[in-house]
């Protein structure tokens, strides 16, 4: 980080020693869950699900933000389901995304122009950037 770098927020969490079979919750109370495997017969989400679920959630801001700078008011039911897959290949373990937008009643050409200005200032598109696979659907 640079001298002018300015923290706008830091999420802190705890999570016990079950990792993935075990539970997290975060410093200020709000988040409280449990952790499954993925495919286990557990109760609990898994880091998975939670990944796609704040990358869903920062993509949409970002857009948001592309679409103010281009004077675009966004629909309410703008949605994206976010897929992360873990996979694995000969042992080693590794992720790949997919992000589905559906922006309903705009022009494709509009869309893909947020989508992809989205993509270039969502903080989790710029840290997967170069590490994972990730494919834009636009439906």
């Amino acid at each position: 980080m640079t001298g002018t770098t300015k923290v706008l927020y830091t999420g802190k969490t705890h999570t016990s020693s079950g990792g993935r079979d075990g539970a997290a919750h975060s410093d200020d109370g709000r988040l409280d869950i449990k952790l499954s495997s993925p495919g286990s017969a557990g109760t609990g989400t898994n880091p998975e699900q939670l990944f796609a679920a704040g990358w869903s959630a920062c993509f949409i801001g970002a857009m948001g933000l592309a679409a103010g700078k281009m004077k675009i008011k966004l629909p309410a039911d703008l949605a994206v389901d976010a897929e992360v897959d873990l996979c694995n290949a000969d042992g080693a373990y590794f992720l790949q995304a997919r992000l589905n937008v559906s922006v309903p009643g705009l022009e494709p050409e509009v869309v893909q122009t947020l989508v992809e200005a989205a993509h270039q200032t969502c903080p989790y598109s710029k840290a997967t950037r170069g590490n994972i696979d990730v494919v834009i659907n636009l439906v």
